[in-house]
């Protein structure tokens, strides 16, 4: 079977950093994609953005922490991971997350990009 996600978008606010008991360095971020089209009858402009919550773990999570912000923009390769919790009321919930697998940073001020990867995952 096959669990994979591929994203370009734009942080929506600075990641948010956590520790884990065990050590592991974890970082969350809010990832925004937006799909821009033109309506056919009125030749509107249209948009429609998608939020994505995308977790990264260990070296690329430290890579995350320190060199992005709200506003980078970054490609990111990963897979979605559904998770039940309880309510504050009691009742189930669900988040739905991705967890990275590689991570890409683009427009960077150099004009460059740079890759990284983290195999070794947690979950």
């Amino acid at each position: 079977m096959l669990n994979k996600v591929t994203l370009i978008g734009n942080l929506g606010q600075d990641p948010d950093v956590r520790t884990s008991p065990n050590g592991t360095k974890i970082v969350r971020i809010s990832l925004a994609t937006t799909r821009r089209w033109t309506d056919r009858q009125t030749q509107e402009r249209k948009d429609h953005t998608e939020w994505h919550r995308v977790v990264f773990f260990n070296r690329t999570a430290e890579v995350v922490e320190q060199y992005l912000r709200k506003g980078s923009q970054v490609y990111i390769e990963g897979r979605i991971q559904t998770q039940k919790y309880q309510g504050k009321d009691g009742q189930d919930r669900y988040s739905t997350d991705i967890i990275a697998e590689q991570m890409q940073m683009l427009g960077s001020r150099s004009g460059g990009s740079s890759n990284f990867s983290d195999n070794a995952q947690s979950s």
